[in-house]
């Protein structure tokens, strides 16, 4: 799989955009995880910008390319979880003085069905990072998992947390 055959795939889960707001749909496992990365202005526009440049992704180790250097809807991404392909695009993203995030879906030839949503939040001075996801599995080898998809899968959200940790150095 190429990034410019992503192109003519489509998305392969309803409802959509949900992890923006919710509610989570049923049918679907869910994760939401969250860490505080910091105070203050700097540290918000640090992690604001790392994570609509996919920093979460890269910290994972999925070394993802997409369509554009930086989130917006209708991005395509295609990222490498070892030899499977992980194809998915950017279905929202919101960008202002509290919040900053995106959240993409998965596109034919995922191995799950579902919505994966990274947001920065202004808490008064606090700055945190949340990951919500909804999933349900696509593939044989997703079924296959069963419980230990899902573990894996809390594991990277809060692999994404960390990622974005690191990206953000505190206001002395």
């Amino acid at each position: 799989m190429k990034l410019a055959d992503l192109a003519r795939l489509r998305l392969t889960y309803q409802p959509r955009g949900l992890t923006l707001d919710g509610p989570m749909p049923t049918g679907f496992h869910h994760i939401e995880v969250e860490r505080r990365l910091g105070a203050g202005a700097t540290a918000y526009h640090q992690a604001a910008e790392a994570l609509l440049a996919y920093a979460p992704q890269r910290g994972l180790g999925l070394r993802p390319r997409g369509t554009a250097p930086r989130a917006a809807v209708g991005v395509d991404l295609l990222s490498r979880l070892v030899v499977l392909p992980v194809p998915c695009r950017i279905v929202w993203v919101v960008e202002d003085e509290h919040r900053t995030g995106f959240g993409y879906g998965t596109l034919e030839g995922h191995v799950e069905s579902g919505e994966e949503g990274f947001l920065v939040e202004r808490r008064g001075d606090d700055v945190y990072a949340v990951v919500r996801a909804y999933a349900r599995p696509a593939s044989w080898l997703a079924r296959l998992g069963g419980p230990l998809t899902w573990r894996l899968q809390l594991l990277a959200a809060k692999g994404y947390l960390r990622a974005l940790q690191r990206a953000v150095r505190e206001d002395g």
